[in-house]
């Protein structure tokens, strides 16, 4: 499977956990109704949707990513959602934004720009270039979970020493840390910079699509065992998280899981006049 292929077929499983938090984070923005507005990072533009829901017929979403792959099977997702005149793609990189400036009235990134470390003032300063004076730029990501309900202490052990975020996280500065955004937004000049986290939560008796995504999940998170696991904590992941194991945690009648998304905004101050 190719990587465009897969990385289609991960978004779409998480959808089942994602959608929700995503619905309620877009609802919380309060986006004007017939605004403009970039989803920078858009992947296969499930969050495309939604915010021109959102934003009501009058409104227009421009979805931009680097892979061409993603975006086409985005505008059939927008074909069948009827949703045509409202998204559109382009492909591009966030780095170097293909716009012109004040070309929108706000810009949103989900699990993109600057996560989950990174160097954010360069994506800021971009992202700012783009939208209008007074118009909003919206950072949102993947920010905790907790999902083998009864092992936390096991959990905070794959997290450190068996996470998929590993690689992106090593030999970075505590400053370049996704939660520490609101920093950056104000050293870009942003004013009312706020941040809010939206929970999500998953409970028995779970759906086929909430299995599927929770499985998903786990090996996304833990299963490539890296030179610092313990051998018991490898071998516990397996029997927890294998959906094929005797004691696999999503068969419990209790199970109960939860993660958060958190969300920094802040607004294009109005050029100094001189």
């Amino acid at each position: 499977m190719s990587d465009t292929k897969l990385l289609i077929q991960r978004t779409l499983e998480a959808d089942a956990l994602r959608e929700p938090v995503m619905s309620a984070a877009i609802r919380a923005l309060q986006l004007p109704p017939g605004s403009h507005g970039l989803d920078a990072g858009c992947g296969i533009g499930l969050q495309a949707t939604s915010l021109a829901n959102a934003t009501g017929a009058g409104g227009h979403v421009t979805g931009l990513d680097i892979d061409p792959g993603l975006l086409a099977y985005g505008a059939g997702l927008v074909q069948k959602a009827g949703l045509q005149n409202q998204v559109t793609f382009r492909e591009g990189d966030v780095s170097c934004l293909p716009f012109a400036e004040n070309s929108f009235d706000w810009a949103w990134s989900a699990d993109c720009i600057g996560y989950p470390a990174g160097e954010l003032l360069p994506l800021l300063n971009e992202l700012e270039r783009v939208v209008k004076p007074g118009g909003t730029v919206i950072l949102l990501a993947w920010s905790s979970q907790q999902l083998l309900p009864g092992y936390p202490l096991l959990e905070a052990r794959l997290n450190a020493t068996c996470s998929a975020y590993a690689p992106f996280l090593s030999g970075k500065s505590p400053e370049s840390n996704f939660l520490r955004a609101s920093r950056w937004f104000q050293q870009a000049g942003f004013e009312d910079v706020r941040v809010q986290t939206f929970v999500g939560d998953v409970q028995a008796p779970l759906s086929a699509d909430q299995r599927t995504a929770l499985t998903a999940l786990f090996e996304m998170l833990w299963g490539e065992p890296q030179p610092g696991v313990a051998p018991q904590d490898w071998a516990e992941f397996q029997r927890l998280c294998r959906p094929e194991s005797a004691d696999f945690i999503l068969n419990l009648p209790e199970y109960y899981a939860f993660f958060t998304y958190s969300l920094f905004r802040g607004i294009v101050p109005a050029p100094v006049s001189r």
